[in-house]
């Protein structure tokens, strides 16, 4: 009887895995708020209002918890700026961003022709490429 291990079977999530962006440098970084703000905010486009929609308008539309879920969803984007090393200022613009957008959002359905208007999530992005275009300039992407 031939006692040695069987051949291993390729994995299949390791082309997956060598994708996903999860590492702690500011390319990976920048991919990662990128993804994030795009489900957030420009998910779905609204054909008749020619609008991108996106767990923010769409989550918030459950009252309390779906405007609870999304701050939590927009303050990982804070979190990940706090890694990068970002000013206080910056945080705190960041911050004050996802709370002007949880308190307006939480009114009912004034709040959710507000999450339309105000994206919060978008000019978070706006402030994290600021900095990471300014500090980390290889993180850039340039795309096609």
């Amino acid at each position: 009887m031939d006692m040695t291990k069987p051949a291993a079977r390729p994995r299949r999530l390791e082309p997956l895995a060598a994708d996903l962006p999860l590492g702690s440098d500011p390319r990976s970084v920048r991919r990662r708020v990128e993804a994030l703000e795009r489900v957030l905010e420009g998910l779905v486009e609204i054909p008749v209002l020619r609008r991108k929609v996106g767990l923010d308008a769409m989550v918030g539309l459950v009252p309390v918890a779906g405007d609870l879920v999304t701050a939590a969803m927009g303050l990982y984007l804070v979190w990940e700026a706090r890694n990068l090393g970002m000013s206080r200022w910056q945080l705190w613009r960041m911050v004050a961003n996802v709370g002007i957008d949880t308190a307006v959002g939480a009114v009912p359905l004034a709040g959710d022709l507000f999450d339309l208007l105000f994206r919060s999530n978008t000019r978070n992005l706006r402030i994290i490429r600021r900095h990471l275009d300014r500090h980390h300039p290889a993180s850039k992407v340039i795309e096609s």
